[in-house]
C-alpha cells in the first residue's frame, strides 16, 4: 500500500505539469491583460513598461519557462485586481469552498445512503417508487434553479435563513442543500443498484442459510461490499463539487474559491485564474489517491 501511494504521488508530477501547461496556454491566447490593468488614457510607453514588468514582452517559451519556475516556488504572480499574491488569495478563499463542499457531501450521503439501502431491500414498495422518482427529479433540476427556489422560499417568504453571505451556520444551510441535492440523487440511485446486486451474491445466500437475521445480512455482509463503487463515486465527485460550487457561491454570495474564480475570469486576472485551477487540480488528484486507499481497505482482494 505504501509503495503504491508513493508511485501515485510520483505520477502526480507529470499530470500537474500538463495541467499547468494547458492553463498557461489558455491564458496566453485569451488576450492581453495589460489593457485591462491600465486606464483607457494610458500612453503606449506606459503599456510597454507594464508589459515588460510582467514579462509579457518575451517569447512564448521564455514566458512559459519563467512561469513554470515561479510555480515551482509557489509564486503565480500578483493579482492586479486585489493587489496581493494570487496564491495567498486562493488559499484564503479555499477553506470556505472546502467547508461548503464537505457539508454538502455529508448532507448528500446522510440522505442518499439510507434511502438507497431501504429502496433496495423493499422492492416494489411505495418507498422504492419514491426514491427512484426522487433521484430522477433531483438529477433533472439544475443547481442554479434549486438555489434560486430555495432562496425565494426559505429566505424571502419564510425568512428562515439569510439570503446570502457567510459567518454563521444558518448561512451554510441553503448553499449546502443546493450543492448536495443532485449528488444525493446520484448516490441514492447508485447505492440502490449496488445493494440489489450485492443481495444476489452467493455469500448473502450463505449468510441467510446460516440463520442470520435480515439486518445482519444486509448491513454486515451486503452493505460493505456494496459500498465499494459508492465510495469511489462519492470521492470522485470532488471535481464536480468544486465545479458546482462556482454557481452556488455566486447565487448565495458565498466568499469561496468559486466566486473568486468567476470574478477573476470576467476580469481576466490571469494570476488568480491560474492559481485557482492548479490548486483545484491538485486537490482532485490527491482525493483520487485517497479513494484508491479507502477502496483497498474496504475490499482486501484489491491488489495494487
Amino acid at each position: 500500500m505504501v509503495s503504491y501511494a508513493i508511485r501515485r504521488l510520483i505520477q502526480m508530477i507529470p499530470v500537474l505539469f500538463i495541467i499547468v501547461a494547458i492553463v498557461f496556454v489558455l491564458m496566453y491566447v485569451s488576450g492581453d491583460p495589460v489593457i485591462l490593468m491600465l486606464p483607457e488614457n494610458a500612453t503606449p510607453e506606459e503599456i510597454e513598461a507594464l508589459r515588460a514588468a510582467l514579462n509579457l514582452d518575451k517569447p512564448f517559451i521564455v514566458q512559459f519557462g519563467t512561469f513554470l519556475l515561479n510555480v515551482l516556488q509557489g509564486d503565480f504572480g500578483d493579482s492586479f485586481r486585489y493587489h496581493q499574491s494570487a496564491f495567498s488569495l486562493v488559499m484564503e478563499r479555499l477553506p470556505a469552498t472546502m467547508l461548503l463542499g464537505v457539508v454538502s457531501m455529508v448532507v448528500a450521503v446522510l440522505i442518499a445512503l439510507p434511502l438507497g439501502v431501504l429502496s433496495a431491500t423493499r422492492k416494489n414498495s411505495f418507498l422504492e417508487l419514491f426514491v427512484t422518482s426522487g433521484t430522477v427529479l433531483g438529477k433533472a433540476m439544475p443547481n442554479f434553479w434549486v438555489g434560486i427556489m430555495l432562496s425565494l422560499i426559505f429566505s424571502v417568504y419564510l425568512q428562515w435563513f439569510p439570503v446570502s453571505g457567510s459567518g454563521t451556520a444558518a448561512h451554510l444551510v441553503l448553499p449546502a442543500i443546493t450543492l448536495g441535492a443532485s449528488f444525493a440523487a446520484y448516490i441514492a440511485r447508485l447505492t440502490r443498484s449496488s445493494m440489489i446486486n450485492a443481495l444476489q451474491q452467493d455469500y448473502v445466500r450463505t449468510a441467510k442459510s446460516k440463520g442470520l437475521g435480515p439486518s445482519v445480512v444486509v448491513y454486515k455482509h451486503a452493505f460493505r461490499n456494496a459500498l465499494i463503487p459508492v465510495v469511489t463515486i462519492i470521492m470522485m465527485q470532488t471535481g464536480s463539487v468544486l465545479g458546482g460550487a462556482l454557481i452556488t457561491e455566486m447565487i448565495f454570495a458565498w466568499p469561496g474559491l468559486g466566486q473568486l474564480l468567476v470574478q477573476s475570469i470576467n476580469a481576466k486576472d490571469m494570476a488568480v485564474v491560474q492559481a485557482s485551477i492548479v490548486v483545484i487540480a491538485a486537490i482532485v488528484i490527491i482525493v483520487n489517491l485517497i479513494t484508491d486507499i479507502i477502496c483497498g481497505w474496504l475490499d482486501p482482494r484489491i491488489k495494487y
